[in-house]
């Protein structure tokens, strides 16, 4: 497995443990609430919730903040905007759009695991500008008509 070094610099006062890898095999590391109280999330709701962390993701790379399945599975809820894209230049504190799906108050509280990061390499486009593009069997199909 290829492993980079990001930079990470702790913010507002945050004193838990950085991100890690809760198993072997895991793609990403968990991100957990930087709060000082429990944020309820009501049905059909979302917050945006603290990391407490900022990082330096080098170039030629990106992160992507995930929702974790557990809490999709189980409450219903997960992300706004999934992945969250985490450019390169940016270098502010990883906030979480968590949105609740559920039919029931979801509560998040200090400390809990509530997204995963993942850093993949990025490949930048260079646009070829043609009239017509090359024929393949599905042509312009598009939602649905690849099958069920």
């Amino acid at each position: 497995m290829k492993e980079i070094k990001i930079r990470v610099k702790r913010v507002d006062g945050f004193s838990g443990k950085l991100p890690q890898y809760e198993t072997a095999g895991s793609a990403g590391v968990d991100l957990t609430a930087h709060l000082d109280a429990g944020v309820t999330i009501p049905p059909m709701e979302r917050a945006l919730i603290p990391t407490g962390i900022a990082v330096e993701i080098p170039g030629g790379y990106e992160g992507q903040v995930r929702p974790r399945s557990g809490l999709a599975l189980k409450h219903g809820v997960t992300m706004v905007n999934t992945p969250g894209t985490i450019d390169s230049d940016y270098r502010g504190e990883i906030r979480v759009i968590m949105v609740n799906l559920g039919d029931s108050p979801f509560e998040v509280n200090p400390g809990d695991r509530i997204a995963q990061l993942v850093v993949s390499p990025v490949v930048r486009l260079a646009w070829d500008e043609v009239e017509m593009l090359t024929d393949t069997d599905r042509g312009e199909g598009g939602f649905g008509s690849s099958g069920k």
